[in-house]
C-alpha cells in the first residue's frame, strides 16, 4: 500500500509539473513552426532577388546558406529559451568556440573574405585576362578561397583571394580595347618623315586597328645608335595580338623596302700590337 501511495504521489507531482510546463511547450512549438516558415520565406525572397540581378552563383549560394543557418541557429536559441533553458552560458560557449576557430583559421578567413569581395565587387570575371601577384593569365574559376588562372603557357596558377584583394590587379579585358606602343629604331641617316609615312600607311591598312582614336607615330628617343619611333594605336581585345605581331613584322619589311635602315648595336674594336711599338722604341735608342 505504501508503494502504491508513493507512485500516486510521484504521478501527481510530475503531472502537475507537466501541466505547468505545457504552455511553455506549446508556445515553443508555435514559435518553432512559425519561425521555420518565416526563415523559408526570407531565404526564398533573397534567392529571388539574386535571380533578378547579375550576381555570381557562388556568392548567391554562400549568402543564402549563411542566412539560412544563421536564422535557424537564432530560432533554436529562442525556442530553448522559451522552454526555460538558460542560454547565457550556451551563447558564451559558442562565442568562445567561434573565436578559437577564427584565430586558428585566420589565413583561410582572409581568403574567404577576399573571395566574398571579389565575387561582390567583380574586379574581374571568368574569361578576363588579368595580371596579379606576378602572374598573368585568363581567369578560369573564382571560388570563395582561391582564383584559378590559365597562363599563356597553359599552366594552372592558383592564387589565394586574400592576396588578390590586398594587391594590385591589372584587368586587360574589362575595357574591351587596348592601346599598343611598339618601339622601332631607325638609323640617324634615315628620313624620319618618310619612315613616319610608311608606318602610318601600315597601320591605316589594317582593319583591326581602330580609326578613332587615330593611330600615331612619334619620336620618343634619340638613342645611342638609333632614332626610336613609337607606333601607337588602339585595337579591340580579340584583335590586339594579331595586330601587334603583324605590325612588328611588316614594319621591318616596309622600312627596308623604302631604304630606311634599322640599326642594331655595334661596337668598333681597335687592336694595337704593343710588341712592335716596343721594338721601334728600342731601335731609336
Amino acid at each position: 500500500m505504501d508503494q502504491i501511495k508513493d507512485w500516486q504521489d510521484y504521478a501527481t507531482q510530475y503531472g502537475d509539473k507537466m501541466i505547468d510546463f505545457l504552455p511553455a511547450l506549446v508556445s515553443s512549438l508555435l514559435i518553432l513552426f512559425f519561425g521555420w516558415w518565416v526563415i523559408k520565406f526570407i531565404v526564398g525572397y533573397v534567392k529571388r532577388i539574386f535571380e533578378k540581378t547579375d550576381y555570381d552563383p557562388t556568392l548567391e549560394n554562400f549568402i543564402t546558406s549563411l542566412l539560412n543557418w544563421g536564422l535557424k541557429i537564432l530560432l533554436f536559441i529562442v525556442v530553448i529559451s522559451q522552454l526555460g533553458v538558460e542560454t547565457t552560458s550556451l551563447i558564451a560557449v559558442v562565442g568562445a568556440a567561434g573565436l578559437a576557430i577564427g584565430l586558428a583559421l585566420q589565413g583561410s578567413l582572409s581568403n574567404f573574405a577576399g573571395g566574398v569581395l571579389i565575387i561582390s565587387l567583380k574586379p574581374f570575371r571568368v574569361g578576363d585576362f588579368i595580371e596579379a601577384q606576378g602572374v598573368s593569365g585568363t581567369v578560369k574559376e573564382t571560388s570563395l578561397f582561391y582564383t584559378k588562372l590559365n597562363t599563356f603557357g597553359n599552366q594552372l596558377a592558383i592564387i589565394p583571394n586574400g592576396q588578390l584583394t590586398n594587391n594590385n590587379i591589372i584587368n586587360y579585358t574589362e575595357e574591351g580595347k587596348r592601346k599598343d606602343a611598339i618601339t622601332i629604331g631607325i638609323s640617324y641617316s634615315s628620313n624620319i618623315k618618310l619612315a613616319r609615312d610608311v608606318l602610318m600607311k601600315l597601320m591605316a591598312e589594317q582593319e583591326g586597328i581602330m580609326k578613332d582614336p587615330a593611330p600615331e607615330v612619334v619620336v620618343t628617343e634619340l638613342a645611342d645608335s638609333a632614332v626610336n619611333l613609337s607606333l601607337r594605336y588602339w585595337a579591340l581585345n580579340d584583335e590586339f595580338w594579331d595586330c601587334h605581331w603583324f605590325t612588328i613584322e611588316e614594319a621591318k619589311t616596309r622600312l627596308e623596302a623604302a631604304g630606311i635602315g634599322i640599326p642594331f648595336p655595334q661596337r668598333d674594336v681597335h687592336l694595337f700590337n704593343h710588341s712592335e711599338e716596343e721594338e721601334k722604341s728600342e731601335l731609336k735608342y
